[in-house]
């Protein structure tokens, strides 16, 4: 088979048990489309088809899920192969396919190949748009706090019915804030009378064994997730109201705080920025449904931990209050302001570890692939890139945060350099 050199974008939309390709040059012309399941065998197949076209740009949908998990125990990630085997991939928001694909003509059908020629398109004509990079630490941060999210939620749902099954045996039942030592403890007076109250009082005893497991795995994964945090050089547990498991939540799902070329966007991109809902003269902003959920979590966790405490944060919480807003306007104000917060700590953390590992007059700069000028044959462009989040033209699937005018942090405007001064101070939240 005769190799071409004229450049080529490949869009791939994956799936669980296939993935739909389809190549078109700089004109947008289709030159092959094909099917292949995502076994061994079939990413081998794509591979020996594709290798005709030498200068090759892959665009994958959702380079960060489907596109990037694998399905079946034998067979890699797909993005992340390619990453290893030293291809070029970039990573195609799923909004933005989408958008093409409604545009487009043929009435907006959805079949896979009308998705991988979406895929391309979007890539072709998308200036700049994310380059996949090979794992890295923050993915094993991420790992983890997954695994911890989930310690938390079985360690839930074991208390729970060990509550239930207490206030069945004992009037009044136990308090609410329940550990399996006290839980023991309380199941050790009760002396049931009947076949009904001992099957209780075993089935509770059960229970409060598995809640004691449970506990034992929660410490092990916080001090694991201390360790991680503390060797990347994160400072993110010396502000107020973030523990381990927010920090390596904060790291993992952020990755490269540079993906977010301001304050603004990361707060969009959190979901913590309010939405424009102004129509005509009157001016409304409501509040984001979009964005990362589970980081708005995390800043919700700290928001009510600097509530608790003496912190500037509560501090910012009276004086909102004291402006007439009610206590969820207040609150909804300071997780606003929060994320601004966490975001100069981790660009103050980005440019020690910078420092530390190359010169200062070689700053590094996050690796975004321009399509444009790949086409006419100049060098990749640099950028920063990202995910967005709650702004009206982004969501939390693109590649390149947006926020409006609305969403930017106040006071001031937000810096754009990397060379933010470090919030070393406990606390420290406004300034």
């Amino acid at each position: 088979m005769a190799t071409s050199r004229k450049p080529v974008i490949i869009g791939v939309d994956p799936h669980k048990r296939s993935v739909t390709i389809e190549v078109i040059d700089q004109r947008e012309q289709v030159l092959h489309v094909e099917r292949f399941a995502t076994d061994t065998a079939g990413y081998r197949a794509l591979r020996h088809r594709t290798r005709v076209w030498s200068q090759r740009t892959w665009a994958v949908e959702g380079a960060g899920g489907v596109g990037k998990l694998p399905r079946k125990r034998e067979v890699p990630p797909c993005a992340q192969r390619l990453v290893a085997e030293g291809e070029t991939v970039i990573d195609v928001p799923t909004k933005l396919s989408a958008q093409v694909r409604v545009f487009n003509t043929g009435q907006g059908r959805k079949t896979d190949a009308t998705d991988a020629h979406s895929i391309a398109l979007a890539a072709s004509r998308s200036g700049k748009l994310r380059a996949v990079e090979v794992d890295g630490e923050h993915v094993a941060l991420r790992l983890l706090a997954d695994r911890r999210d989930e310690l938390g939620v079985r360690k839930t749902e074991t208390a729970n019915r060990i509550h239930r099954l207490l206030g069945e045996l004992i009037g009044g039942g136990a308090k609410r804030f329940l550990s399996a030592a006290q839980a023991k403890t309380i199941l050790a007076g009760i002396r049931p009378r009947d076949v009904v109250a001992r099957t209780r009082r075993q089935l509770a005893a059960e229970l409060i064994a598995e809640l004691a497991a449970v506990e034992a795995k929660i410490k092990v994964a916080n001090q694991q997730l201390k360790m991680l945090v503390v060797d990347s050089g994160s400072h993110l547990m010396e502000l107020s109201g973030i523990g381990p498991s927010s920090a390596a939540r904060l790291l993992g799902d952020v990755g490269d705080i540079a993906r977010f070329p301001t304050r603004g966007h990361f707060a969009s991109w959190n979901g913590t920025a309010p939405i424009d809902a102004s129509s005509g003269d009157n001016e409304h902003h409501r509040l984001s449904r979009s964005g990362n959920r589970r980081l708005n979590r995390v800043l919700h966790i700290m928001a009510i931990v600097q509530l608790r405490n003496p912190t500037a944060g509560r501090a910012y919480f009276d004086r909102k209050r004291a402006e007439g807003k009610s206590a969820m306007e207040a609150l909804r104000c300071l997780k606003r302001r929060l994320p601004d917060a966490v975001y100069r700590q981790m660009v103050a953390d980005a440019q020690a570890t910078k420092q530390a590992a190359s010169p200062p007059s070689e700053p590094e700069e996050v690796r975004v692939i321009d399509l444009v000028s790949v086409a006419a044959e100049q060098p990749p462009a640099t950028g920063p890139g990202g995910q967005a989040g709650a702004s009206t033209g982004s969501s939390a699937a693109d590649s390149d945060p947006d926020a409006g005018s609305l969403e930017k942090s106040l006071p001031g405007l937000a810096a754009t350099s990397i060379a933010t001064p470090r919030l070393a101070c406990k606390g420290r939240l406004l300034t």
